[in-house]
Parts: structure tokens; C-alpha cells; sequence
């Protein structure tokens, strides 16, 4: 038996059992009266519209389906022959010599299926993540955002686009999302139906699902790079300066308490891992996230990862519970992921009471803004401390807030450097270090600009210097401005 017969043999038989259903519906039927004539009537003028419908839209569907049906045919025929752990170039192997076969046995195969394509889309369904796992394989694409089956857009270099990728339905948009979201022990049905988990890679993954969303299930996926980004990488795009670095640097080695404040999509987990590869190997280095996306590369490093609820609603283990196991695991460094609700409170504490050195990031439109959130996100831990006392703790664990911002040009860039001074009465001091100044826009619609240095030298450079590190005078000057 041919490799196409034997493939379709399920489906010859099905078709069978259905004709003789339906050789014995006239018998089964003839007892009743036969049905009305005006009945009868209005079916046979509309006969004729129906067929007319078809003949329109027959042939475009025709190559749709002929297309589905060939590929469901390769599909099933890989599964009985793939191994575990397939080498994809093996796999692809297999698959074009299916489809060759399939090909000489069914001539029509050959004049509408784009042999190419098939293969690439098969090998993407085994080994990776479907139709977009191109995008997500493609080092200039940052974002990919799935809107559903039939729209599906990324971020180029900074610029959103939208791509040629479709799925074939929301099922099969349903089956990627299973596939990120199973080998991390978590789901996503209707009575769980949003859910954050991550690549193997490390990128963050968001997905949403009907009856939430309404035009399908939705992905958006947030891709870091294989590399974890370098202070060198940063310099060399415009988001930090020379003297910027070593400023940064210093203040990670003399064990500063920094906070990495900035938008949704400003560059915030690429800056704190930056600033993470600064702390000496030889420190105890804990790592705290809803989804673990830090790169750390120091060898004594311990990540722990939120939990959601389960099925039941109960087992939630949340960042606040993790901050506060942490304290007890001997700690050099503490480092969050992101700071969003009452662990702000225990963050405090912890930068507070002998945690010095620690590293956070939050969302906010400023240094300023920073500020209010934390104070917000303090009073959402159900304690009713007074805002004197609340500011006290920010002004007393803080030293640095690194204001991070996404440009019109899609640049991500560090906009403030900014030393949290004190309290003075009820206002928390703030004094920027240094600041970005924007000169202009190029033709090409580029911002251009640089950090500059404000001139004023930190409260906390005795603390630097009390460290044994030295920072040349010119870092705190303008060039050009003495």
C-alpha cells in the first residue's frame, strides 16, 4: 500500500460508514408523510443561489484546503517517525522526503503546494513556537505581538510593523500558548484565563485568552537578547556615557541601595542586569521575579519565582513572601525583579536593617513619581503608617533612582541619574547627577541627545571614597563646561 493510501485508509472508511448512513436514510424516511410543498418549493429556488456562492468562492478556499489537507497528511506521518531529541536538520530531512513521496503518488500535490513553505511551517510546529517562531529566531525583531489568529505584529528596531504571519485558528494559537506555559507547571483556561511565564531563552511571555480577550487569544512576548547586554553594549548605543559607567559602577561596588524606575518596554531588566554584573563574584546573590528573566553571571546566584494560585485558589506564593523568606537565606545582595504592590514595604525594611546593596526596579514616570508610587505601594500592605514615617523609610533606604525612558524614536535611553538626598520636613530631597539633554532630530527622525553631568557632586561620595573607590572629578563636569 502507497504512503498516500495508507495515510488516507482512516479517512476512506470514514466515508464509507457515512454512505451507507446515507444508502439507509431514504428507507428510515419513507414512512413519514413527505414533507410540505411550499417547502419543497423554497429549497429548490434557493438551489441555485447556493451553487452560484460556491462556483465564486470555490477556487480560493479549493487551494486552502487542498494546502491544510497535504500538510495534515506530512504531519501525520512525521509523528510515527520522529525521535526523541530530533536533530532539526534530520527532522527537516524527513519531512521533504514525505512530501516528495507524496508527491509522485498525487500529481495535483505538486502543481499548488509550495514545498518550502510546508517544510519550514512543519519544522516550526515541532521544534519551536508555530508560525512565529521565525520572529521570535530573528535577532532584529524585540517584540512579537499575536492579536488573535490573524494579526500578528513585532517590534524591528524599534519600530512596531505588521507581519505576513497568520495561524489557522484560535485553536491553534491555543496549542503555542500550551506549549510556553506547560513545562512551567502553570495554565490557562477560562477559569484562569491571563497568564505570565517565560521562553527558554528568558524572554517574557504574557498570554490572554477568551472570554477576556475578544479578538482571541493574544500573546505578547518581550525577547532579551542570547547575550545578556554588556556595560560596553550600552555605551556603544548612545544609552550611557563613558563617565557614566564608572560612575554606576562604583555605587554598585560600595554597595548603594539603587532602584530602576521607567515605563512599560523603557529598558528596565536590561539596566538592572547591567548594573547585576558589576557585584563581586564572591557575594551571596539573590534574585527575586514574577517570571525569572535576569541573566545574572556570577556563580552564587539564587533565583527564586513567584507562584499563582492553583486550580483551587490556594498555593499563591507571592513576591512579598519571597522577599521576606529571602532575609533568611543569608543574603549579600537582594535583587527584584519588579516592585509592584506591598513588597514595597518589606523592601524597605530590608534596604533599612544591614541589606545594603541592594537592587529593584519599578514603574514610574520620573524620580519624583517613583517616590509617590512607593509610597502608595507601601500603604497597600494593610499597615496604616503615617506619611512622615512611610517617606522616613524611602529617604533612609534609597541612595540612587536611575530613571530609564522609551523615546519618540523608539530608543531606549537613561534619561536621569538622580541621588536621593534625605528628608528635609515632609519632602524627600532629590538632586540629579546627570541628566539627558536633547539637541535635536536628524532626518531619519532620531533623537539626538546625551547624558550630561549636572555639576554637582553626590552627598554619598564620602561613602565611595570610605570604600577605597576613587572617582575622577571630570565625571561630575561637563565636558567642554569648565
Amino acid at each position: 500500500m502507497s504512503l498516500l493510501n495508507r495515510l488516507q485508509n482512516k479517512k476512506s472508511i470514514g466515508n464509507e460508514v457515512k454512505q451507507v448512513a446515507l444508502n439507509q436514510t431514504p428507507i428510515s424516511t419513507a414512512v413519514p408523510s413527505p414533507p410540505p410543498t411550499p417547502v419543497v418549493q423554497i429549497v429548490e429556488k434557493r438551489v441555485p443561489e447556493q451553487v452560484a456562492e460556491q462556483k465564486v468562492s470555490k477556487p480560493k478556499k479549493r487551494l486552502n484546503e487542498k494546502e491544510d489537507e497535504f500538510k495534515k497528511l506530512v504531519h501525520k506521518e512525521i509523528l510515527q517517525e520522529i525521535e526523541l531529541d530530533e536533530n532539526t536538520d534530520d527532522l527537516k530531512h524527513k519531512i521533504e522526503n514525505i512530501i516528495l513521496e507524496l508527491m509522485k503518488e498525487d500529481e495535483s500535490y505538486r502543481k499548488s503546494i509550495d514545498r518550502k513553505k510546508i517544510t519550514n511551517e512543519l519544522v516550526n510546529e515541532l521544534t519551536g513556537f508555530g508560525p512565529i517562531n521565525p520572529l521570535l529566531l530573528d535577532d532584529h525583531v524585540s517584540e512579537v505581538m499575536v492579536n488573535g489568529p490573524d494579526q500578528v505584529y513585532c517590534e524591528r528596531n524599534g519600530r512596531l510593523e505588521k507581519t505576513n504571519v497568520v495561524f489557522r485558528d484560535n485553536e491553534h494559537v491555543m496549542n503555542v500558548i500550551e506549549r510556553i506555559v506547560a513545562p512551567l507547571g502553570r495554565r490557562i483556561d477560562e477559569t484562569s484565563p491571563m497568564v505570565d511565564a517565560r521562553l527558554p531563552d528568558g524572554s517574557r511571555v504574557n498570554a490572554i485568552i477568551p472570554p477576556l480577550a475578544l479578538n482571541g487569544p493574544t500573546i505578547t512576548i518581550r525577547k532579551f537578547a542570547k547575550d545578556p547586554f554588556t556595560i560596553q553594549d550600552l555605551i556603544r548605543f548612545g544609552t550611557v556615557t563613558e563617565e557614566m559607567s564608572l560612575f554606576m559602577e562604583a555605587c554598585v561596588r560600595a554597595r548603594l541601595n539603587i532602584f530602576v524606575s521607567g515605563g512599560t518596554g523603557s529598558g528596565k531588566t536590561t539596566t538592572l542586569n547591567v548594573l547585576s554584573s558589576f557585584i563581586p563574584d564572591d557575594e551571596r546573590i539573590v534574585t527575586i521575579e514574577d517570571a525569572a528573566e535576569l541573566q545574572l553571571r556570577q556563580d552564587h546566584v539564587i533565583s527564586l519565582e513567584s507562584r499563582p494560585a492553583n486550580i483551587e485558589g490556594s498555593g499563591a506564593i507571592s513576591i512579598r513572601d519571597l522577599v521576606r523568606n529571602s532575609l533568611r537565606m543569608r543574603p549579600d545582595r537582594i535583587v527584584i525583579g519588579e516592585v509592584r504592590g506591598a513588597e514595597a514595604l518589606d523592601m524597605l525594611q530590608a534596604m533599612n536593617t544591614g541589606h545594603d546593596g541592594s537592587l529593584a526596579t519599578g514603574h514610574s514616570n520620573s524620580p519624583r513619581d517613583m517616590i509617590s508610587r512607593l509610597e502608595t505601594m507601601v500603604l497597600l500592605g494593610g499597615i496604616d503608617l503615617p506619611v512622615r514615617a512611610i517617606r522616613d523609610q524611602i529617604s533612609g533606604a534609597l541612595d540612587l533612582i536611575i530613571q530609564q525612558s522609551r523615546l519618540k524614536d523608539g530608543t531606549r535611553r537613561i534619561v536621569n541619574v538622580t541621588e536621593v538626598q534625605g528628608l528635609e520636613g515632609d519632602v524627600i530631597v532629590l538632586q540629579d547627577v546627570f541628566v539627558f539633554k536633547q539637541t535635536g532630530v536628524d532626518e531619519n527622525g532620531k533623537i539626538i541627545g546625551k547624558m550630561v553631568p549636572t555639576g554637582v557632586r553626590p552627598k554619598f561620595y564620602e561613602r565611595l571614597e570610605s570604600s577605597g573607590i576613587f572617582i575622577p572629578p571630570h565625571v561630575f563636569i561637563e565636558k567642554g563646561g569648565i
